[in-house]
This record gives structure tokens, sequence and C-alpha cells, in this order.
């Protein structure tokens, strides 16, 4: 491929984008907000949750283990 089809491959990629983003429906900043808040406290929630399993079962294999080791 020479490189000029490579130049004209790449400006219309450039221009096809360009189109393309002036489509997009951005959301409001209040939009962003709301959906930011919501998947911190998804996130917190999820590793509050994820947290307390984890020392549930390692607690329960912990006792497990020491109940077969005597």
């Amino acid at each position: 491929m020479t490189t000029t089809k490579k130049n004209n491959k790449l400006v219309q990629y450039i221009v096809d984008s360009y189109a393309e983003m002036k489509k997009v429906t951005w959301p409001t900043k209040e939009q962003t907000i709301q959906l930011t808040v919501a998947v911190i406290l998804i996130s917190l929630f999820l590793a509050i949750f994820l947290g307390i399993l984890d020392f549930v079962f390692s607690t329960a294999i912990k006792k497990i283990i020491i109940t077969f080791a005597k």
C-alpha cells in the first residue's frame, strides 16, 4: 500500500469519526452526576458485600481446617 493511500484512509477515518461525534447525544451535567453517584454507591455496596463474604468464608475454612487438623 502506498503512502498516499494510507494518508487518504487516515484522513477519511478522521473525517468520518468527527461526523459521528457530532451525532452523539451527550448526557447533561445532572445526568452525569447522578450516574457517577450511582456507580460509586453500587461499587461501595459490592465492596462491603464481598468483604463480608470473604470474612465469613475465610473464618469458616479456618475453623474447618482446625477441626480436621486435630
